[in-house]
């Protein structure tokens, strides 16, 4: 009988120790994905549909961006009042299908949208992040959930001090970034927020960077600790360590000024950060894009341009080695694969203030946010699809940038960490087996995950323990681009943290 019990002791099933789970063990996608579609020579770079959002649409629009298989499209003024978000099928880009609306009379002209898919625990659900204005005093942050693609609707709001409006420049939310937990906010002379978006339906503030210079904040992009921040219509950016988020630090070098080939500062309208690369939308003295080296990122280095006379610069975005620069009269498709030899590829037309033109795949979505005199664009064409490729994408993306950096020591235990891939990913891809954190005895270190254009993060849940090794890995088939192209190849690095 003894003999029976203790046997029966020994076989007692342990639980076994959390692993991460496989790089294609991912969440579903709700949605088919990017367009799969082969063109033709004569369809490029000409309009084949348009997208808009409800009847209550003033045809005031910017970017798109993936999301679980679908298209996700912020429209809305920048004086508020009435705006929204609608979700499209574009497996057939020339075809859309809508899928889904919601609107809010509080949401403002949106410039970036981060999300977050968090799989489990009390705030579990797909969010994504904008911006809001309810007065011209009081405005700031936006969640939107996406749990349901057909009824997107908002669930939090945060309002920031010092918000006013009407200067569409100097002291309202231009900009988000999200690194779950947190979200800095570009609020022009107010500096950058950071904000504490664990629940996101119960934002919190966690503290305020003001610029001595007074730099109006612009544009915010985040790649683990390393957060760069570019005026709004200005030359000037600087480069912040937010490795401690309620700790903010200006790095050595920044302030730093966008310059052109002849090393003159030229104002910007709008930037971005991809790998190594700040990219600016030049806007003084014609358009184009200006492109500085943050290989280093205590000395900024002009890297290559291309001027473009006819051209006043709006936003920018990367793709798999090509710029996209609206030019407010045009949009610029530019090869960047050398950049020695910035070349024009091709230019897209809508009529109206053609600020945007956002990447996906082989086409592209040109997007005008008012007309030259200051009315509403021409009704039903504020987005247009545009071929500019013939062939699908095929190829998954590359990992341009990991931060901390490999080898990095030093490092403090509340960092977060940052992958910057060389095209726009699908941010429900991005999650806890497709990125992946190990400590000194190989254990995994559990973490929230979120994505934003090209750049993933990976946040642990915990602080990470002093004077310890980690390994990062970015899984070989994990994360992947909006046609389902996923990483080729698995990337490791290391660091250290500090004492």
């Amino acid at each position: 009988m003894l003999l029976s019990l203790l046997l029966a002791c020994q076989s007692t099933d342990e639980p076994a120790p959390w692993a991460f789970p496989e790089a294609d063990g991912g969440p579903a996608l709700r949605g088919p994905g990017g367009p799969n579609v082969t063109f033709g020579p004569e369809e490029l770079f000409e309009g084949c549909a348009f997208l808009s959002g409800t009847e209550i649409d003033v045809e005031h629009h910017n970017l798109l961006v993936p999301y679980g298989g679908h298209v996700v499209m912020p429209w809305a003024p920048e004086w508020a009042l009435t705006g929204g978000v609608s979700l499209f099928d574009l497996s057939d880009p020339c075809n859309p299908v809508r899928v889904g609306d919601g609107t809010d009379p509080t949401m403002r002209e949106t410039h970036a949208m981060g999300f977050a898919h968090i799989q489990e625990g009390p705030h579990a659900g797909h969010w994504a992040v904008t911006n809001y204005m309810e007065s011209l005093a009081v405005g700031g942050l936006q969640f939107w959930d996406l749990s349901d693609p057909t009824a997107p609707k908002v669930a939090g709001v945060l309002a920031l001090d010092g918000y006013l409006y009407p200067d569409a420049y100097a002291k309202v939310s231009l900009s988000v970034f999200w690194q779950y937990p947190y979200v800095f906010v570009a609020v022009a002379e107010n500096g950058v927020y950071v904000v504490d978006a664990t629940d996101p339906t119960a934002p919190e503030p966690v503290t305020q960077y003001v610029f001595d210079n007074q730099l109006r904040a612009g544009q915010v992009s985040a790649i683990g600790s390393l957060l760069l921040v570019t005026a709004a219509e200005g030359s000037q950016a600087a480069l912040l360590d937010v490795s401690v988020p309620d700790a903010p630090a200006l790095l050595p070098g920044s302030p730093f000024d966008a310059v052109d080939r002849d090393g003159v500062a030229r104002d910007a309208y709008f930037s971005n950060m991809v790998g190594n690369w700040a990219l600016f939308a030049r806007k003084e003295d014609g358009g184009g894009p200006m492109v500085m080296d943050l290989t280093d990122p205590t000395a900024p280095a002009f890297l290559a341009d291309l001027p473009v006379p006819s051209a006043s610069g709006g936003y920018i975005f990367y793709d798999e080695g090509y710029l996209f620069v609206g030019g407010s009269s045009s949009a610029q498709v530019v090869d960047a694969r050398d950049w020695s030899n910035l070349r024009l590829l091709g230019e897209g037309a809508l009529p109206g203030d053609l600020d945007t033109i956002t990447p996906l795949g082989n086409i592209a979505f040109l997007s005008v946010d008012e007309e030259p005199d200051g009315d509403v664009s021409i009704d039903g064409q504020a987005t247009a699809i545009m071929p500019w490729a013939e062939q699908p994408d095929v190829a998954g993306p590359l990992v341009l940038r990991v931060d901390p950096p490999d080898g990095a020591v030093g490092v403090p235990v509340t960092a977060r960490i940052g992958v910057s891939f060389n095209e726009i990913i699908e941010p429900m891809t991005a999650f806890e087996g497709a990125l992946r954190l190990y400590d000194a005895d190989d254990a995994p270190v559990r973490g929230w995950t979120s994505a934003q254009e090209t750049i993933a993060s990976y946040a642990p849940r915990e602080p990470l323990l002093p004077n310890t090794t980690y390994r990062v890995e970015i899984i070989a088939g994990g994360v992947a681009d909006p046609n389902g192209n996923s990483t080729p190849s698995t990337v490791t690095t290391t660091f250290t943290t500090a004492p």
